[in-house]
């Protein structure tokens, strides 16, 4: 469970932000997503390897 303690005088959007950033970090609602439907090992791999090298070109395109 996420806690987030709200200081005195601290605005409330602040206090929001900070447990949007905490969630965010977790992971929890990418994993919802990615249970949402069954994928199988095959197809999760494909799609790791093609992010791998997308991230691979981004970094050669900047050199």
């Amino acid at each position: 469970m996420i806690v987030i303690q709200v200081k005195e005088n601290e605005n409330i959007d602040k206090a929001l932000k900070r447990f949007k950033k905490k969630f965010e970090k977790t992971g929890i609602l990418r994993e919802l997503r990615n249970r949402a439907f069954f994928e199988k090992k095959s197809v999760a791999r494909r799609r790791t390897v093609l992010r791998a090298a997308y991230r691979e070109r981004l970094k050669q395109t900047e050199e």
